[in-house]
């Protein structure tokens, strides 16, 4: 079987600290930051008025797909990073047009959480009103978000479970206040989890979740997931202690690569993906290092993101499973460490997708996704990271850190 990855020609060059030759980069990675973040800029505004008329534009405003994930809500994420970037007033007010129509097509579904349920509709749209000064349409939105009805029955994980719908509180919290989402609330669904983690514990792992009858390991739907989340939520030393004995338990039973296994009890070493392997594992630890102040934590984020460095430059584009998503763990090892090494990094891997994405998207080398301009699946998550490669010490993986 091929491998699902490009060889990273940047290795050798790194390892010599060579500059980068013009096969393999263009001269973009060659250029001083303030030139290659410009060109990224530049990119990324001219991508997004396709992935705009592509996913809005065309649709006549019937959405057959409102989330984060794959529908018009991941553009109106897209239009809200770039006004951060540009505070250019034309993409708030598409962005909130966007919402509204995902506001509607969103009435009545039963899925709750930030990427892929109301709970993003109504989180992004209070936060969007609220940057527009319309208090009435952000007191619309809350109200909605606060009628959301949790299933006694909902998994745990984050694209459909309590872990994605405590995601949505806390990016309330963080943009309108703390306590805009009270923390009494949050900590009874906080407490459903770690309940439901202890049920399924090992002798040897503290919380142990399932979904779809799979003990998954990865930040989609598996343990590292529902970890990033309990990281931001006030845990009691015997909870604490629980989410670090979890984080240890991955540790200690990687593979020999330093890759991750998708699920509990997997032996197929290949995904190197934010959604399954090393690339969500790797934000979460790096996330722990800070929450803990661990050394430890910060040498497996490290050790982690090694294996993304080998192995992430992946033959798809998209940030859930593709070379997007991949970055956002050099910029996050290089907010924890200050390691330029981890800088250039990122920056090699958006100059790949930069400088061959499309030709190689066109031939069918690269998958582009089933949805190739949404946000989770395709070039929206290049558009994204090219957006977060301006300033990236304020860099966040969307939807995942905050």
């Amino acid at each position: 079987m091929a491998d699902p990855f490009f060889p990273n020609e940047f290795i050798k060059e790194e390892q010599q600290q060579q500059p980068p030759s013009e096969a393999t980069a263009n001269r973009l990675l060659s250029l001083p930051y303030n030139i290659f973040s410009d060109k990224l800029k530049q990119a990324a505004l001219n991508l997004k008025e396709t992935i705009v008329k592509e996913t809005w534009g065309s649709s006549g405003k019937q959405l057959n797909d409102y989330t984060v994930y794959t529908g018009a809500l991941g553009t109106a994420l897209l239009l809200f990073k770039a006004y951060q970037v540009t505070h250019n007033n034309k993409d708030l007010i598409l962005c909130k047009d966007i919402i509204k129509a995902c506001d509607s097509a969103s009435f009545g579904s039963s899925r709750v959480t930030f990427i892929c349920g109301q709970a993003g509709v109504s989180a992004l749209g209070a936060v969007v009103a609220n940057q527009t000064n319309d208090k009435t349409l952000c007191d619309h939105y809350l109200a909605r978000f606060r009628e959301i009805k949790l299933p006694k029955d909902l998994p745990n994980e984050l694209l459909y479970g309590r872990a994605g719908y405590l995601w949505a509180c806390l990016f309330l919290n963080k943009h309108l206040g703390e306590n805009t989402i009270s923390s009494t609330h949050m900590r009874i669904v906080k407490d459903e989890m770690i309940k439901a983690g202890r049920n399924l514990s090992t002798r040897e792992c503290p919380l142990m979740y399932e979904w779809h009858g799979k003990r998954y390991w990865g930040a989609a739907h598996g343990l590292v997931g529902i970890m990033n989340v309990l990281m931001d939520m006030v845990l009691t030393e015997d909870e604490l202690d629980d989410v670090k004995g979890t984080l240890r338990y991955m540790i200690k039973n990687r593979f020999s690569s330093g890759n991750y296994p998708s699920s509990e009890g997997s032996e197929s070493d290949r995904l190197v993906h934010w959604c399954h392997g090393a690339p969500g594992v790797a934000l979460t630890l790096a996330k722990a290092a800070k929450v803990f102040g661990s050394e430890e934590f910060e040498k497996a984020a490290v050790d982690a993101g090694e294996v993304v460095w080998e192995r992430g430059l992946l033959k798809r584009v998209g940030i859930c499973h593709g070379i997007s998503g991949n970055a956002y763990v050099f910029l996050s090892l290089y907010r924890l460490t200050g390691d330029m090494k981890f800088l250039y990094r990122a920056k090699a891997f958006a100059t790949f997708l930069h400088e061959n994405a499309p030709t190689l998207i066109s031939k069918g080398t690269m998958h582009g996704g089933d949805r190739p301009f949404s946000l989770f699946e395709g070039v929206g998550g290049m558009c994204y990271l090219f957006f977060d490669m301006i300033d990236p010490l304020q860099a966040r993986f969307p939807a995942y850190e905050l």
